[in-house]
């Protein structure tokens, strides 16, 4: 009996099993306010709306989990979206070829987001910004010349087999989401047994400590914030893909999902602390949560109080469990 006591003490000081019952009451919930909510469709509606939300929350949980932070990714969205978008409006205008004018397109978000990963880079381990305020500065950059570049309008005109790349047709999932899944999945498997990961892990919980073993933090440090930019430019591809058009709003709040789902899935923003699957499970509660609302007639703006208590509700329970530890 007491190591029944103890297992169940255990399982709910588990962020990840406390994280995966609020998931299922939530789908029974919905379910029960309106039976549509457990059907296939909707969940292909839910994970299309997951997949660009883990993309640039698990480069977060890398950012946060060192020590740092990146405002910047829902503005790289929207301006790797646009960016694509136009190019491959042109090349398609000159009758090239659908593949390759896609390819070009997805090679060109990359590179975006290489560049603004880089550039945030830089700015924190050459200029020595903080994180904050560096990515902040990129953030309205990307936003103001995603505005620019197409004045505040979507831009279409790209391949006709666009949309239904992201038609689900393996159950509720599409072909890029598989891909998503994968992606994200070595990325997991990256943070927590690889030796990238043990190094973001060291620099966050101790920088210094980091450096006297013999860490280059600075190197290490270009290449997390370069990963969060390239997965948000990954994203910024799939918003293309699902909507036809590249539209400067289409990563607006992203930064505040991405923080949202690594703050809901267990990290901590001193660093040092973090989880793959619990960011991957505070994703797919964030898009429950809205599709959820929408299927049983509640206003939309409900949604962000839906967040500020399940952000207020991880936080407290994270300093419940520092208590209990020390």
């Amino acid at each position: 009996m007491k190591s029944l006591v103890q297992r169940g003490r255990a399982a709910l000081g588990n962020q990840q099993v406390l994280l995966l019952v609020v998931l299922i009451l939530m789908v029974g919930f919905f379910t029960w306010r309106n039976h549509i909510f457990f059907t296939t469709a909707v969940f292909g509606n839910i994970l299309s709306d997951w997949f660009p939300v883990i993309l640039i929350g698990i480069g977060e949980t890398f950012v946060i989990i060192s020590g740092g932070i990146d405002l910047s990714v829902g503005s790289t969205v929207g301006i790797s979206g646009v960016v694509a978008a136009i190019s491959m409006e042109h090349l398609t205008s000159h009758k090239v070829g659908q593949n390759f004018t896609l390819v070009l397109g997805f090679l060109i978000c990359v590179g975006i987001g290489l560049l603004v990963g880089l550039i945030n880079a830089l700015l924190i381990t050459k200029a020595h910004l903080v994180p904050f305020i560096a990515t902040l500065v990129t953030m309205g950059a990307g936003a103001g010349l995603a505005i620019v570049f197409t004045g505040g309008a979507p831009i279409g005109g790209g391949p006709d087999k666009t949309i239904s790349l992201s038609v689900p047709d393996f159950g509720p999932f599409n072909r890029p989401g598989i891909a998503i899944v994968i992606l994200v999945s070595i990325l997991g498997l990256y943070l927590h047994k690889a030796r990238f990961g043990r190094y973001t892990y060291a620099i966050g919980s101790n920088p210094f400590a980091a450096r006297a073993a013999g860490i280059n933090v600075d190197r290490h440090l270009i290449k997390i914030y370069i990963l969060s930019g390239v997965l948000a430019g990954m994203a910024g591809y799939y918003y293309y893909l699902r909507l036809g058009v590249g539209a400067p709003t289409s990563g607006q709040g992203g930064e505040l999902q991405a923080i949202a789902a690594v703050v809901i899935g267990g990290a901590a923003l001193s660093g040092g602390v973090g989880n793959f699957f619990g960011t991957a499970l505070g994703a797919l509660i964030l898009t429950t949560v809205t599709s959820g609302l929408i299927i049983i007639n509640v206003a939309a703006n409900w949604k962000q109080v839906v967040v500020a208590i399940l952000i207020a509700a991880a936080v407290l329970l994270q300093e419940f469990r520092n208590r209990v530890r020390k």
